[in-house]
């Protein structure tokens, strides 16, 4: 025996708070043990390179072993192993990191990191095991094995080994509740996860357990747009293809390497939980990445690795910090930039895009000044203009940041130039400037295009522009845009009609000599009546077009103003907005149901008790024509639509009853 002693330890009854508080997860010792194995590996490599190595490094692997019988489990490296000198620092010492002082002695002789940083890595071992062993074989010539042993006390031995081959295996004698890590099923998924994209081939029964290449290590230009697809559908398998993808690789002013994927929405996904995997060193740290990815670009996927995002000590959390904060200000101005180049040089796929990540832009933009300021000349609404844009081939985007001179790339194959036609989309620029000659610095939009439609018609039928911001977002941004564009009116299709709607005659109405009312006035006063609504403003005209029968013979119209603040309100109470008593009943003047119901209202004949027998059809009529109006604004609840289904058949009995005459 060499030698017999304590460990040093800085801090009083260490052990016991490695043993149960130190990681969340005991699972966390096989990563910490690999990892440590991987360093091994990457430090005989650089002494290699040095030339303070001669001898031949061999196929560099890690094997895991398991023997149920004594309830052991080893991981064994090929790697520089150590002396008992060594031993005594690195290992007797706790929290003495020997991967720092490793570094600074060979900086630059590896093109792979060491993973190790805080020195507590080795004694997660003892969270599952009740004796720990090293056997070790330096590879320094004429070195003298040792094997070290450690009960989970501050004793330790160390001695003599017969071991002849250069390397270490730890040997983890398991504590009786910690039996599930003698299962091959459960060591291969741990290594599945935390160790798949380390760069030595990890086994288990000659079984290599790992993938080893991590595509976020390569080149963007080693890698193929298959390439991309196919680890998108590793990670996150039985998905649709993404829609896009950005590959950071960068060392300035943070060292990040990374592939971010815009997956494609669909109603199951949870777009308030993040899915990006932390890695650091190619090791898997967490899938909590929400304090470095901004909160509008968390439906985004992928894998994030850096050596200079902050953890805590076991790795598992993040530390708010400023270098955080920094970090996820430059991984959104990156996403920014790339948006803008897709704008720009490929218009039809970033509109494909859109439609899925839209609204997540709007909400960045809604949040975060510098993102705003850099993508709010791209933000693009749908429009009913006759456009000639076509929606590219679903296509996946590949979105590349390189590393020389921090420029974008982008190596995606052309759209097919036979996509079909979509529904064009439009800056909001791109609209005033449009439209500036017609209706110079308003701007026309609808929320709803089905319970719009008739109002969206109405527009489109005299050549005004719609836009459509129907996406729930939109009630907050069209404030933003307001905000923004102060010198433009925003008007809803269905708070009030343009003057381009309407005929401009009234003033050449014939007056009936019988009544001194003109047509207009006669069919608002004959509403009134029957509809007898005290706080219904009725308001007659003719709506413009070039086929009365086309138009509606009614539309409701709800004042901009007025419907805005009830929104709030209802906002703010929590509630849904209820629809206002006091809105517009637009009677259509020129629309011959309408006229008809003139007609027929002044050639009815009077009878003794001053009733026509035409009253209660036109009574029936104006509230039919006001309840046709009023579904395109709000559907009726059980009570309102059994009224108007019985006030229908009335209708249409007292209409046959009339033809049959």
């Amino acid at each position: 025996m060499l030698e017999q002693g304590t460990i040093s330890i800085h801090t009083e009854n260490i052990f016991p708070i490695i043993k149960k508080s130190l990681y969340s997860d005991h699972q966390i010792f096989l990563r910490e043990l690999v990892s440590n194995a991987v360093d091994a590996i990457q430090k005989l490599k650089m002494v290699s390179r040095a030339g303070d190595y001669a001898g031949d490094i061999g196929e560099p692997e890690i094997e895991i072993a398991i023997d149920k019988d004594k309830k052991t489990l080893s991981i064994s490296d090929n790697g520089i192993g150590m002396t008992a000198d060594e031993v005594k620092k690195y290992i007797n010492q706790v929290a003495f990191s020997s991967a720092e002082e490793f570094i600074n002695k060979y900086e630059g002789k590896s093109d792979q990191p060491i993973i190790g940083h805080f020195g507590l890595g080795f004694y997660s071992s003892f969270m599952v095991a009740q004796k720990v062993e090293i056997d070790t074989l330096s590879y320094q010539e004429g070195a003298q094995a040792v094997h070290w042993t450690c009960d989970g006390s501050p004793a330790f031995t160390l001695e003599d080994s017969p071991r002849t081959t250069r390397g270490t295996t730890i040997t983890l004698s398991l504590q009786g509740e910690e039996e599930e890590f003698l299962e091959s099923a459960r060591i291969k998924n741990l290594v599945k996860t935390y160790c798949d994209f380390l760069p030595v081939p990890i086994k288990l029964d000659g079984e290599v357990l790992n993938k080893q290449k991590a595509p976020w290590r390569e080149s963007p230009s080693n890698l193929s747009q298959e390439d991309y697809l196919e680890f998108y559908r590793y990670l996150y398998p039985f998905q649709e293809e993404p829609l896009l993808w950005v590959h950071l690789n960068t060392d300035y002013p943070f060292i990040i390497n990374g592939i971010l994927y815009f997956p494609k929405m669909r109603p199951d996904v949870d777009v308030t939980k993040g899915q990006i995997k932390l890695f650091c060193n190619q090791v898997f740290v967490s899938d909590n990445c929400e304090e470095i990815i901004p909160q509008f670009l968390t439906p985004m996927r992928g894998v994030i690795d850096s050596t200079d995002i902050p953890l805590n000590v076991s790795r598992s959390a993040l530390q708010g910090d400023r270098t955080v904060r920094r970090i996820g200000d430059y991984i959104a101005k990156k996403v920014g930039d790339r948006l803008k180049e897709l704008f720009r040089d490929n218009r039809e796929q970033y509109i494909s895009a859109w439609k899925d990540l839209g609204t997540f832009v709007k909400f960045g933009v809604l949040n975060d000044e510098k993102f705003k300021k850099q993508i709010e000349d791209i933000i693009v609404f749908r429009t009913t203009a006759k456009l000639t844009e076509k929606v590219a081939a679903e296509t996946p985007v590949v979105e590349v940041q390189s590393s020389e001179g921090d420029a974008w790339q982008d190596v995606t194959p052309s759209p097919s130039s036979d996509s079909a036609p979509s529904a064009p989309y439009t800056t909001l620029k791109e609209y005033l400037e449009r439209n500036k000659e017609r209706n110079e610095n308003r701007v026309f939009y609808s929320t709803d295009e089905a319970t719009q439609a008739t109002y969206i018609e109405l527009h489109k039928n005299q050549g005004l522009e719609v836009l459509f911001m129907d996406s729930f977002i939109d009630t907050h941004f069209i404030n933003f845009l307001e905000r923004e564009y102060q010198d433009v009116k925003f008007t809803r299709v269905d708070s009030d009609l343009d003057n381009t709607l309407l005929e401009q005659d009234k003033d050449k109405e014939i007056v009936d000599p019988k009544t001194n009312k003109t047509r207009s006035e006669s069919i608002k006063e004959l509403f009134e009546k029957s509809l007898n609504k005290p706080k219904l403003n009725i308001r007659t005209e003719a709506l413009k077009s070039d086929d009365p029968h086309g138009t509606p013979p009614a539309i409701v119209l709800l004042p901009e103003i007025l419907r805005r603040m009830r929104e709030m309100n209802a906002m703010m109470q929590q509630q849904s907005a209820e629809f206002p008593e006091d809105h517009v009943l637009l009677v259509n003047t020129a629309h011959p149901l309408i006229q008809n119901l003139a007609n027929l209202n002044q050639g009815s004949i009077i009878q003794g008790d001053g009733q026509s027998p035409n009253d209660q059809l036109v009574n029936l009529i104006c509230q039919h024509v006001y309840d046709l109006a009023l579904m395109s604004q709000k559907g009726f609840d059980a009570e309102g639509m059994k009224s108007f289904v019985e006030r229908s058949n009335e209708v249409l009995t007292k209409l046959t009853e009339q033809a049959s005459k």
